[in-house]
């Protein structure tokens, strides 16, 4: 069965699509076959994936209905769900049902921390995650590790559980690779080594 991973955050701009095409590119750069689908109404990365130059290590995309039942295609390895704003109830329960992994994108702002309270609260109390079927790991996007806004945001997810699993610098590195259809491991080891650095920690959590 392939290996799933599902993006989710409550709240739009959050960085959800940044990381799900990025995991994608991740995985497609390492020979495997990888499959990108959009739960999202407004289905972001499927219009990246459009752009990407098919010479590149190639991402299949996949339209995903939330709450419907699918299946990827026959010999895919990785499938990442890049999710809508504002996912919850059925939806939600439906989508962390299918997954091994949730991964949530973070901004260390207080209103971004307040916003996501309730959501993680409804998210560690599904079924798939009591078990231990699916795992929970949050993101801080646009952060740099050493700063306070770390340790607050550390701090508050410490309150509720949840391990952060890595840091994503405010870098221009991704928006100019979104632009082209590119991601971070499309581009050229030495103008991007820093930035995958930061990514170790997330593909060792995912790993494991």
């Amino acid at each position: 069965m392939a290996y799933s991973i599902l993006v989710a955050n409550p709240k739009g701009g959050s960085g959800k699509s940044t990381l799900s095409t990025n995991l994608a590119g991740f995985y497609a750069a390492q020979g495997t076959r990888i499959m990108l689908g959009d739960v999202d109404r407004q289905q972001s990365s499927l219009a990246w994936l459009a752009c990407r130059d098919k010479a590149l290590p190639p991402i299949d995309g996949w339209k995903v209905d939330p709450g419907e039942p699918a299946r990827p295609p026959k010999g895919t390895q990785v499938i990442v769900l890049d999710s809508p704003a504002g996912l919850h109830g059925k939806k939600l329960a439906a989508l962390v049902a299918k997954v091994d992994r949730v991964i949530v994108p973070i901004q260390p702002s207080p209103f971004d921390m307040w916003a996501s309270r309730d959501f993680f609260e409804v998210l560690l109390q599904e079924k798939a995650v009591r078990k231990q079927k699916a795992f929970v790991g949050v993101v801080g996007m646009r952060i740099d590790a050493r700063t306070k806004s770390a340790r607050d945001l550390q701090q508050f997810l410490d309150g509720l559980g949840v391990p952060v699993i890595g840091y994503l610098r405010n870098t221009q590195l991704y928006v100019q690779a979104v632009a082209m259809g590119l991601t971070l491991f499309d581009l050229p080891p030495a103008r991007a080594s820093k930035e995958r650095e930061a990514w170790q920690s997330i593909i060792d959590w995912l790993d494991n």
